[in-house]
């Protein structure tokens, strides 16, 4: 008798054992395909995030080579009765050097950024409760070595700020506005196109407190009184920020207080010596994956110089969004191994017993000339006919199992991370980091607290997860079949019907 046809009369004659190892092969199959298809999911949502949200990469000063050279030179002086103390220098950017970096390869857009103070000039700032700015016409009184009394001209006069000049080339991708944290409500942003032009924009209530509205002009002044510019208000904006605690004592950490213009006129109420330049520039991929390449193509640039500037990757807001779905891709591809491990012990189990139950059915075959090879074969194809059978339930089932799996693995593994989100910023310094528009120790995690969670995972079951789990089935029944077969093969015959009692 043809040993296909002796399997499936083996089969309908052993239903219970039959029927059982359908169950679990398909438990197995569902769990193998389930998990694929999350991992698939997993990679296309990753991937669609890493192409949307990007990374951002800032140019600007290398703070610690700044300090270790100022060390060196301290260290080296010939004059070992003076001690050059290390001290904190603004080191500006040539705007010609940061617009080349802006046209290398995988650049989606860019921002200049240049921060100052500035005294408001006919109209009233929103104050601190603890302000304790000096009088603009108050002059600094300074101690003589006699303890007498002086006053220094040649001294800068003290004067406290009362407003930050945030000047960007673009309003729309400065932090705060991209972080959701401001938000333009009437009027227009400041563009590339406003660079050159002395236009502000403003926050709501210091419109409000001062009935200021678009179209109308404001004066502000450089702390020394020295520089004054009349802005035209062609935006006005509102923020949520709440600010750092040391607003309370200073009026321009207020956020209500700070305006919005272009580099230019930041530039402008700084002095000449900033002309042409900017603090920091932040380049804005059009790939996170592709910040390495940026990076590497950037030092190849000769017009910044690489032993002052640095610089720094940003992609806090793709990895916030990107760690719930690996951590579910990773937890999938562990089932898959799990399942496929267990389900082969299993099924080898069930397999054995069934060899051992049927020794004498074996021998007796044997016995009349029947190849070992073909009784190999016959628990194979009674195996593969359960297997295919399984196959056809995993494709129907698995994808509501993946479905719902996934998406309760994703809503977890979110959680976790706002919990750790949410205490790295309460152990993380107050404020906004870095002032307006800058990119500064706050950035992140500015962007990060906006930034939206993905929920669900759009599950498929495509036909490489099919062909995977079907491998891995097809597998799994190989190896179930043939280590037990091989323990009871070995055996001639004769030895078989001996031993059957």
């Amino acid at each position: 008798m043809n040993f296909i046809k002796r399997a499936l009369l083996s089969m309908k004659a052993r239903k219970g054992r039959t029927i059982l190892q359908l169950f679990i092969f398909t438990i197995v199959c569902v769990l193998i395909l389930s998990g694929f298809t999350i991992q698939s999911a997993a990679n296309k949502a990753s991937e669609l995030a890493r192409k949307e949200l990007g990374g951002d990469v800032t140019l600007s000063v290398d703070r610690e080579k700044q300090m270790e050279s100022q060390q060196k030179e301290s260290s080296s002086s010939s004059d070992g009765s003076t001690t050059k103390r290390r001290m904190f220098e603004s080191t500006p950017i040539a705007v010609s050097a940061a617009e080349k970096l802006a046209k290398l390869d995988h650049v989606a857009g860019y921002n200049l950024y240049s921060n100052t103070q500035a005294l408001a000039s006919g109209f009233d700032p929103i104050k601190s409760s603890n302000d304790t700015s000096q009088d603009s016409s108050s002059s600094t009184t300074q101690q003589g070595p006699g303890g007498e009394s002086s006053n220094d001209t040649n001294r800068p006069q003290m004067v406290q700020a009362d407003l930050s000049v945030s000047g960007v080339l673009d309003s729309a991708t400065a932090t705060n506005f991209k972080a959701g944290t401001d938000k333009l409500v009437s009027g227009k942003a400041i563009t590339a196109s406003d660079v050159g032009k002395n236009v502000v924009m403003i926050e709501k209530t210091l419109a409000e407190e001062n009935d200021l509205k678009v179209g109308d002009k404001i004066k502000i002044q450089s702390s020394d009184e020295a520089t004054t510019v009349e802005l035209t208000i062609q935006g006005i904006y509102e923020t949520s920020d709440s600010g750092s605690d040391a607003a309370t004592n200073f009026s321009f950490l207020n956020p209500y207080n700070t305006i919005y213009v272009p580099y230019t006129v930041a530039n402008t109420i700084k002095g000449s010596d900033s002309k042409d330049t900017v603090d920091s520039a932040i380049y804005f991929m059009d790939d996170a994956a592709n910040i390495s390449a940026f990076e590497k193509e950037a030092k190849q640039v000769s017009a910044v110089d690489w032993d002052t500037f640095k610089l720094d990757a940003n992609d806090a807001v793709y990895q916030q969004m990107i760690g719930p779905i690996d951590n579910v891709a990773s937890f999938s591809k562990n089932v898959v191994y799990i399942v496929s491990i267990a389900g082969a012990l299993i099924l080898g189990l069930l397999v054995m017993m069934q060899i051992r139950e049927r020794k004498y059915e074996m021998g007796v075959l044997l016995a009349i000339g029947e190849k070992r090879s073909k009784l190999v074969g016959q628990f194979l194809v009674e195996i593969l006919v359960v297997a295919v059978l399984s196959f056809g339930i995993a494709a129907v089932s698995s994808h509501y199992v993946a479905q719902v799996v996934g998406n309760q693995l994703l809503t977890q593994q979110n959680a976790t991370a706002s919990e750790n989100t949410s205490s790295s910023n309460q152990r993380g310094p107050g404020g906004n980091g870095g002032g307006p528009g800058g990119g500064g120790p706050g950035f992140g995690a500015l962007l990060t607290a906006n930034t939206s969670e993905i929920k669900s995972l759009d599950i498929q079951v495509s036909l490489e997860d099919m062909l995977k789990m079907g491998g891995i089935g097809v597998g799994i029944a190989f190896i179930s079949v043939l280590l037990p077969s091989i323990l009871v093969l070995r055996m001639n015959p004769k030895t078989i019907l001996t031993k059957q009692e």
